[in-house]
């Protein structure tokens, strides 16, 4: 294996997984519109707790949680420009 082969091997890696997800994706839309609320909700909060319950179970340094921080912070405030950049359009 070269190395110009591991860039490739990475995408088609990366288009695997993409295609994985986009079928759970799928799959779990088309059991949630099969089944009522009342069954699938408590599924989801559970998968979605256990989810939070292990993001609080990683340490992480405070520095590390200031990055995560900035950074949403600066995702709001682009998509807080985009926002207004279109409004300003449609107002015109």
């Amino acid at each position: 294996m070269t190395d110009s082969e591991t860039p490739d091997q990475l995408d088609a890696k990366h288009d695997r997984n993409r295609e994985q997800r986009i079928a759970t994706i799928k799959r779990w839309v088309a059991y949630i519109q099969s089944e009522p609320p009342e069954v699938w909700g408590p599924q989801q909060n559970a998968v979605v707790n256990g989810q939070l319950t292990a993001a609080q179970h990683v340490a992480t340094s405070a520095a590390h949680q200031q990055h995560v921080a900035d950074v949403a912070q600066d995702i709001l405030a682009i998509q807080n420009d985009a926002n207004e950049q279109t409004a300003s359009r449609e107002d015109r």
